[in-house]
């Protein structure tokens, strides 16, 4: 009540001012020529205190206790990416169902979001790949007829052989993401989705991005790309841009946030 009391009687103006230097410490600070030079400022995380918070809100989400969950952050409604559910939907009108490989995809984050839309198709499945500790719990207390969990693309592969790959929030923290995307697009996917994706509006960046305490403690390196080197890479591997749409994530005068649907052009 004190505080409620106090925040009446601080000007609007003012509130917004102190909000401001209160967030200015939070988000993506620096530019840093190499990703060790980050990950020598960065504290890390504490991976089982991560763990704890989205599977925490995320049985409420699958328990009816709560509707949306994003980074372990409980919502009112769900925030829906509009045009990653048309990708999906696009690719579904193509073969009649998904197959989904979310690759980074927590505990399901996404399938959960988008699970009102899923439910009404015959053929849907949802596989995560994830870090070792994520997918013991999903195996344990999320998988089911639908959502699955796998230790490594491999796998995933031969037991469910998806048409769709899912790259939501996960390449900017990957130390060498174009090595990875080597590896993943030799299964020649059908329809590749990317949202959250963090965007450069000049140079291609390294960057170190801190986590406000209100969502967990953490600080680690983050890539900026540059948005034509990332469409050509994709290019050159076959596919073709669709649609590129902007994530909810946000944009200002030095980045944006931004999604894409892409469609392998030899199927």
């Amino acid at each position: 009540m004190r505080k409620k009391i106090i925040k009446s009687l601080i000007p609007p103006i003012l509130l917004d001012t102190l909000r401001k230097i209160k967030n200015h410490k939070y988000g993506w600070k620096g530019d840093y020529a190499t990703w060790q030079e980050a990950q020598n400022d960065a504290t890390g995380y504490d991976a089982d205190g991560i763990l704890y918070a989205v599977e925490k809100s995320l049985l409420k989400v699958k328990n009816g206790e709560a509707v949306y969950e994003r980074d372990s952050v409980i919502f009112d409604e769900i925030q829906y990416s509009w045009p990653l559910l048309s990708g999906l939907m696009f690719a579904a009108a193509k073969t009649g169902g998904v197959k989904v490989l979310d690759f980074g995809g927590s505990l399901g984050s996404t399938y959960y979001q988008n699970k009102k839309f899923l439910d009404k198709l015959d053929k849907a499945s949802w596989c995560v790949i994830e870090q070792d500790n994520f997918v013991t719990i999903g195996k344990e207390k999320f998988e089911d007829e639908r959502l699955k969990f796998f230790y490594s693309v491999d796998e995933c592969i031969k037991q469910e052989k998806p048409n769709i790959l899912l790259l939501s929030s996960v390449l900017q923290y990957i130390e060498k993401p174009y090595e990875l995307l080597d590896a993943i697009l030799e299964n020649d996917f059908e329809t590749i989705l990317i949202d959250r994706m963090s965007f450069s509006k000049t140079s291609e960046k390294i960057t170190l991005q801190v986590v406000p305490p209100s969502i967990y403690q953490a600080s680690y390196p983050c890539w900026f790309f540059d948005e034509t080197k990332l469409i050509d890479y994709f290019k050159s591997k076959g596919y073709s841009v669709i649609e590129i749409f902007e994530s909810a994530d946000g944009k200002n005068d030095e980045y944006e946030f931004k999604g894409l649907i892409l469609e392998f052009e030899k199927c």
